[in-house]
């Protein structure tokens, strides 16, 4: 974690970076909603926040907060849900954005299949763990406007579903693969919408502010900060149908093959 020192710094330069932004002269095709110079693939590299929170479903919640009361609320939901993250490892966190206005957000994690042996075996002088690891990726995806033809790198998100791919489970991989699995926002959105007088469908608003080809930085409505690295202009989603529905098994002989037998055909 960076010391306040250190967040102070970053946050001096972001704000460096925001102000002199370069103006950028990209216009708007009959079949793009975004401009093509934020298409393509970008992984989070810096947040002052929980990482997860860039999610669009974790925005869409914070969203549907009216009163700094509610905002307490659900900013201690979060650290409550990180800290029930502790055990795990979070791998890549990435978006990829197309010009039709998709945006996917990806966030990889890692388990400790079997955390702790002496939890199962006593007798065992050994704390630790199994290299034995369920994996997967939470998926979840949205629908990004630009607030208005002059401000098209300020968007407005219109949350759509949510699922968990590449899951390394057996039996459930299966059916987190069936559509049937996949949360979709705007069916429960327009069921509460239809009979909760009170309720608005929630449209977080995200400002960009675009450095360069290599780089954006992120604002929500908290003014908390993520900055994006482009690691590709792909505008295709992550495919994980190639992951191993084997807890991690076939990585470890791999692994160990490499490192101790070295047996090779």
């Amino acid at each position: 974690y960076a010391s306040a020192a250190q967040k102070e710094s970053v946050a001096s330069l972001v704000e460096s970076l925001e102000s002199n932004k370069p103006k950028q002269t990209d216009t708007f095709s009959s079949s793009a909603t975004l401009p093509s110079y934020l298409a393509g693939t970008w992984e989070l590299t810096y947040s002052t926040n929980q990482l997860f929170r860039s999610s669009p479903f974790f925005l869409a919640g914070r969203s549907t907060c009216k009163t700094q009361a509610e905002v307490d609320q659900y900013n201690w939901f979060c650290e409550m849900h990180r800290a029930a993250l502790a055990i795990s490892t979070i791998g890549v966190v990435r978006q990829v954005i197309s010009r039709d206005g998709k945006l996917t957000n990806e966030f990889e994690v890692k388990v400790g299949a079997v955390p702790f042996v002496t939890d199962f075996l006593p007798f065992v002088k050994y704390s630790g763990g199994l290299p034995l690891t369920v994996d997967g990726a939470i998926v979840s995806t949205a629908d990004a406007t630009p607030m208005s033809m002059e401000n098209k790198d300020d968007w407005q998100l219109y949350m759509d579903t949510v699922e968990i791919k590449g899951s390394n489970i057996p039996i459930l991989r299966n059916l987190l693969d069936g559509d049937n699995s996949k949360l979709k926002s705007r069916d429960l959105s327009k069921l509460l919408e239809d009979n909760v007088d009170a309720y608005e469908v929630p449209r977080p608003v995200l400002r960009t502010t675009y450095v360069d080809s290599a780089l954006r930085i992120v604002r929500d409505e908290d003014d908390n900060i993520f900055i994006y690295s482009r690691v590709s202009d792909s505008e295709e989603v992550t495919d994980y149908s190639n992951v191993m529905a084997d807890l991690g098994v076939a990585s470890l002989l791999e692994g160990f093959n490499d490192a101790v037998s070295k047996i090779y055909l």
